[in-house]
């Protein structure tokens, strides 16, 4: 986990990017907004690998989006396995990614950047949130029915400085994550906001999240429901890990991890659930994680939270409320239990503040 973030400076637009934005508006007058009369439909864009849809990469139909978009545009891909970059700037919103194809397992968008990737044109290494594989900064942002990964090889990376390996990098409100997989080993999932300053809000349900290290982090308040929590072995096949690492601020919710599933390949007492990070030092953050009504294999340590970077878990917000399996216990000093009163105050409707998530 890296505490310095890299913004990415864009490239200033071209004529043909511009005729393109032109062409882009006037289809989508007819779609979106239809008649005088007619309600308004979401805009759809095809990408296929094959040539079959109007786009064979998904950033090009993303550069398509004019700036300034604020109507729902869906990115349809078909099936395929796309190994592009992809980076949605915070002036397109309320764009979805969504596969077209009858599993999340046959749309994959992947790439295997790291943090200590070297850029091409030699101005540096990626960073920890710039070697994501899709880039999310623009709210509204959704995904659905495919699987980002990030499958950088660890292993044959020894040597590197900076092993950190992002999927999937939100920095948005209102992020909907429907019936996805996010798969990668260090950092797989960074769910961040624009700004320590900015609210932002992210729903998964139904998904995947793999990863062995940290691999759900950062300052977003997000809810992961009734989804799966993937363990994976390390590169040289040994079992340890930490799931979360929030990095919250004081007066924000963290991470709600509730009717959940925690399982994977892995050893009997090797993983922690969370640990507390203060980005960049940052001794006035307060992390936050809560696992409520989760399954937790045996791979859960007995006592599951630990320290990091010199700050103490005990003196942030982590807690349990009425999980199961061989991986749960009792409340103690190093397993805090909410009370039934205090879960009333962490529901998902308590994270979401008012936002009810939705396709449209």
């Amino acid at each position: 986990m890296a505490a310095h973030r890299r913004r990415t400076t864009l490239r200033p637009v071209s004529r043909k990017a511009t005729a393109a934005a032109a062409a882009f508006l006037a289809v989508a007058g007819l779609q979106v907004f239809g008649t005088a009369s007619g309600a308004a439909a979401a805009t759809t864009l095809t990408v296929a690998k094959d040539g079959s849809g109007q786009y064979t990469t998904v950033q090009a139909a993303v550069n398509a989006i004019p700036a300034g978009n604020t109507a729902r545009v869906v990115v349809a891909i078909k099936p395929g396995t796309y190994r592009e970059l992809v980076k949605i700037p915070s002036t397109k919103q309320n764009v979805t990614l969504q596969g077209s194809g009858p599993s999340r397992n046959d749309t994959v968008i992947v790439y295997n950047n790291a943090s200590g990737t070297q850029k091409p044109d030699g101005s540096g290494t990626y960073g920890t949130s710039g070697s994501a594989t899709v880039a999310a900064e623009a709210n509204g942002f959704q995904a659905r029915n495919l699987t980002i990964s990030n499958d950088f090889d660890e292993g044959a990376n020894q040597n590197m400085s900076g092993l950190q390996a992002v999927a999937l990098r939100t920095a948005a409100d209102k992020v909907f994550l429907d019936s996805v997989i996010v798969s990668g080993d260090q950092d797989t999932l960074l769910l961040d906001t624009a700004s320590k300053a900015t609210l932002g809000r992210v729903y998964v349900v139904n998904s995947y999240v793999i990863g062995n290290v940290d691999f759900i982090f950062g300052r977003a308040t997000a809810v992961i429901d009734r989804s799966v929590i993937t363990l994976k072995k390390r590169w040289n096949g040994t079992s340890a890990g930490y799931i979360a690492a929030p990095s919250t601020a004081a007066d924000r919710k963290g991470f709600l991890i509730t009717g959940s599933t925690v399982n994977g390949d892995v050893s009997a007492s090797s993983f922690h659930l969370g640990r507390p990070w203060h980005a960049g030092g940052d001794a006035s953050l307060d992390p936050m994680a809560t696992f409520r009504g989760t399954t937790l294999s045996s791979a859960i340590k007995s006592a599951p939270w630990t320290d990091m970077s010199g700050f103490s878990w005990k003196d942030d917000r982590f807690a349990e409320y009425r999980n199961t399996g061989p991986g749960s216990g009792s409340a103690s000093g190093d397993r805090p239990q909410l009370s039934d009163a205090q879960a009333t105050q962490q529901e998902t409707a308590d994270w979401l503040a008012g936002w009810t998530p939705s396709a449209s």
